[in-house]
């Protein structure tokens, strides 16, 4: 693959502003493993090997299981995940495939699950992690 632009060094104040986001993510009360949750499974959908490689690792260091790790992308069909936890999936995977647009159900369920500051720190992780996938395709940033 061709050189791509490295934003960090062409745009410094947009990656901090980034960088910004990712840091109140990391203030919030969200547990870290509803974080991890996230982070995966938006970088399935999107397919960002970067990503998926970075936080498969962060949550195994986390103390996440193999198991839970490996069965993210067939959370529906695994017994491994709380009614919280595939609230949290399902509202990731239609956020990350916005031209589809979120569900009443699927909002709903994670609005009765959840009070309105964690749903909103849930929907910003979402979005947060869907800029970095965005960010690490397309400048081409390759998982080691």
């Amino acid at each position: 693959m061709k050189s791509r632009i490295v934003i960090p060094q062409v745009a410094p104040q947009a990656y901090e502003a980034l960088m910004n986001l990712e840091k109140y993510i990391s203030s919030t009360s969200l547990t870290t493993e509803h974080k991890e949750l996230i982070k995966i499974r938006a970088s399935q959908i999107n397919g960002c090997a970067y990503c998926i490689n970075m936080h498969t690792a962060d949550a195994r260091k986390y103390g996440i299981s193999e198991q839970r790790i490996y069965l993210i992308s067939a959370w529906r069909e695994a017994d491994v995940y709380s009614e919280e936890e595939k609230a949290i999936l399902a509202l990731t995977e239609q956020v990350t495939s916005i031209a589809n647009h979120v569900s009443d159900e699927v909002y709903q369920n994670a609005a009765q699950l959840f009070d309105e500051k964690y749903l909103a720190e849930i929907i910003l992780a979402i979005i947060t992690i869907n800029s970095w996938n965005r960010l690490a395709i397309t400048t081409g940033m390759r998982a080691v």
